[in-house]
C-alpha cells in the first residue's frame, strides 16, 4: 500500500501579543522519506476552543475569544512538497490596535484531500487533517483567577491502572498552566512507579479562560496484587493541594480465594462446635 502521511510541527504555539503589532510565525509541514506520492497541502485558519469537561475540541464555534482568526494571515495557505522533504510556511499576526485584553485561539490546519493519507500528529476531525493550535495573550487588563475543585486519588482498584483525576477551573480571561506531580512507590519493595509518559512525574495541563476541565492521569505497570502510595500534588494559581493514599491493588480472583479460605474456615470452626456439641449431648 502506497504511503503518504504527514506531519505538521510545532502542534501548538503561544504568542503574547500587543494591540497595533504584528507578528511572525510559522508552521513545518514534513513529507517523510517513505511517502511514495508528492503530498499537495491546503492550509486554513478556524476558531479554537473547547466543549466540555474533557476538553473536546471544537473547531467550529465563534467567540470573543477566536477573534484571532481574522488577525491570521498564511503566506502560502496551499501548495505541493516532495517526499523525504520538510516545508515552513509562516504566518502573520496582525493585531487590531483596539484588540481586547485577554486569551485569543486559533487552530491552523493542514488539509490533504489525498483519502489514502494515513497521517501522524494532532488530527482534528479526522486524519486528513492537522492542526497547529495558537494559543495568545493580548496585553492589557488580563484576569487570572480560578480554583482546584477537585485532587483525587483512588483507595483501591481491581487491577492496573490506577486512575488519578483533578477538576480545575478558570475564572480568568487568559490560559494558565497547572502543574502537576506524582510519585507512586510500591509500599512493600520501594520501587517507585509512574505515568508512562511521564518520566519525572511532572507535567503541565493548559486550562482555557472560562472553563472546567478533568484532568486524569494513569499509572500502569503495576503488580497484580500490593500496596502504592501514591501522592498527587497539584500547583495552580498561587495554590497548591496534595492528596496522598496507600493504594490497595487486589484482583478478583485474589477477593474470591480469601473469599472461599474465610468460608472454609467458618465451616470448619461450625464443624468443630457441632462435633463438640453432639459429644456433651452424648455424655
Amino acid at each position: 500500500m502506497e504511503n503518504s502521511s504527514f506531519t505538521v510541527l510545532p502542534m501548538s504555539q503561544r504568542f503574547s501579543l500587543d494591540p497595533g503589532e504584528t507578528y511572525t510565525g510559522s508552521i513545518s509541514i514534513v513529507n517523510p522519506a517513505d511517502a511514495t506520492r508528492d503530498f499537495n497541502y491546503v492550509m486554513s485558519v478556524t476558531p479554537y476552543g473547547v466543549m466540555d469537561e474533557s476538553y473536546t475540541a471544537d473547531l467550529a464555534t465563534v467567540t470573543n475569544r477566536s477573534e484571532i482568526v481574522k488577525w491570521i494571515k498564511i503566506s502560502e495557505p496551499s501548495g505541493t512538497i516532495k517526499p523525504n522533504e520538510t516545508k515552513e510556511v509562516e504566518f502573520t499576526i496582525t493585531v487590531p490596535k483596539d484588540a481586547a485584553s485577554g486569551g485569543q485561539y486559533a487552530a491552523i490546519t493542514v488539509s490533504s484531500n489525498d483519502t489514502n493519507n494515513a497521517s501522524q500528529g494532532v488530527a482534528v476531525n479526522n486524519v486528513f487533517e492537522l492542526a497547529s493550535l495558537v494559543y495568545a495573550t493580548v496585553s492589557g487588563q488580563t484576569k487570572h483567577d480560578g480554583e482546584i475543585l477537585e485532587n483525587k486519588v483512588p483507595g483501591f482498584v481491581v487491577k492496573s491502572p490506577i486512575t488519578l483525576s483533578a477538576l480545575i477551573k478558570n475564572d480568568g480571561n487568559v490560559h494558565e498552566d497547572a502543574t502537576f506531580v506524582i510519585s507512586a512507590p510500591n509500599v512493600f519493595t520501594g520501587e517507585v512507579i509512574l505515568p508512562t509518559e511521564d518520566n519525572d512525574g511532572r507535567y503541565n495541563e493548559l486550562i482555557m479562560p472560562e472553563t472546567t476541565r478533568q484532568v486524569t492521569r494513569e499509572i500502569t505497570s503495576l503488580p497484580a496484587l500490593g500496596v502504592i502510595k501514591v501522592n498527587q500534588t497539584i500547583y495552580y494559581q498561587g495554590d497548591v493541594q496534595t492528596v496522598e493514599k496507600n493504594v490497595i491493588i487486589c484482583p478478583i480472583w485474589f477477593m474470591c480465594l480469601v473469599g472461599v479460605t474465610i468460608l472454609a474456615i467458618i465451616g470448619t470452626i461450625i464443624s468443630i462446635i457441632l462435633k463438640h456439641k453432639k459429644k456433651k449431648a452424648a455424655i
